[in-house]
């Protein structure tokens, strides 16, 4: 793990993170590491610690290891989101496994960086995921598509007026979505727009949050589903119009 980091002046701290792993060189290099780039840091060694922590702290955002001495990072994620926290979390896997990065887009994370990284890569991830999840400004709070409807006010999805539960990654991929109706966007427009890496990102990250984000937004409705794909092209969020139009209906 290495890489250079700018650095800053004394001023107000970009953003709270909290970072959880066991391994006392990789946390102390981490926090260390994050304070200097300008963010205020919290550390925890295991997830009880983290759990606690976050309730102090109140951060903005989670850097947490995936393996942890009494309960994963996938499992602290779960207590999280079922105590009402829902800040962004950035996960740590050591192992490049798509079956830990399904469970953690599944459970409530934000992005994932795989052993060994650079400093200079969690820096910008953490980064474009506190841009992507920060609130909109000078644009609708509500945004309406026939049934559906984003409520960057309240953070709140609904259809048919029933809540729908979306992490913060989630929720900006269907606002984007929404903001271009009918209009087929390619999974690097989204992965560009959505996660705002200044690197190359691995784009089979939008294939999956389109896949779970798909079966959130369109299970037990009636009909085609609004979430489109175009093999070889991309994906659409279609109106019920352009759907009856498409069906031939």
């Amino acid at each position: 793990m290495g890489g250079t980091l700018d650095a800053v002046t004394d001023k107000t701290p970009e953003a709270k993170l909290l970072v959880v792993d066991d391994e006392p060189n990789i946390r102390e290099l981490l926090a260390t590491s994050l304070r200097f780039a300008g963010f205020e840091v919290a550390a925890a060694s295991n997830g009880r610690e983290a759990l606690d922590t976050a309730e102090t702290f109140q951060p903005d955002l989670a850097v947490l290891d995936v393996m942890l001495p009494d309960m994963d990072g996938f499992s602290v994620t779960r207590k999280l989101r079922a105590a009402g926290k829902h800040f962004p979390v950035l996960f740590l896997t050591a192992r490049d496994d798509t079956e830990d990065k399904i469970t953690g887009l599944t459970v409530g994370g934000d992005d994932y960086v795989t052993k060994p990284f650079s400093l200079d890569e969690v820096v910008a991830r953490i980064k474009a995921v506190l841009r992507r999840t920060a609130p909109y400004e000078d644009e609708d709070a509500v945004v309406r598509l026939d049934n559906l409807e984003i409520d960057d006010d309240a953070h709140e999805v609904r259809r048919d007026g029933d809540v729908i539960d979306l992490s913060p990654t989630e929720f900006k991929l269907l606002r984007y979505l929404m903001m271009n109706p009918n209009r087929v966007l390619s999974k690097q427009q989204i992965l560009d727009h959505v996660w705002e890496y200044n690197f190359n990102g691995d784009a089979s990250i939008v294939e999956s949050y389109i896949s779970y984000l798909r079966r959130k937004i369109d299970s037990g409705a009636e009909g085609a589903p609004m979430i489109q794909t175009k093999r070889g092209v991309g994906y659409v969020l279609q109106t019920w119009e352009r759907r009856q139009r498409t069906q031939g209906l």
